[in-house]
C-alpha cells in the first residue's frame, strides 16, 4: 500500500525532479569517489 502511494508521488513531481535528484546523486558520488581517491594516494 505505502509503495504505490510513494509511486504516486515520485510520479506526480515529474521528470525533471528526478533528473535533478541523479544529477545530484551522480555528482555525490563522483565527489566521494574523487576524495577517496585523494586520500589514498595522500597516505601512499
Amino acid at each position: 500500500m505505502g509503495s504505490t502511494l510513494y509511486n504516486k508521488i515520485y510520479l506526480g513531481r515529474g521528470a525533471i525532479e528526478t533528473r535533478r535528484m541523479q544529477l545530484a546523486m551522480a555528482l555525490g558520488l563522483a565527489a566521494s569517489v574523487g576524495l577517496g581517491w585523494m586520500a589514498l594516494r595522500s597516505l601512499r
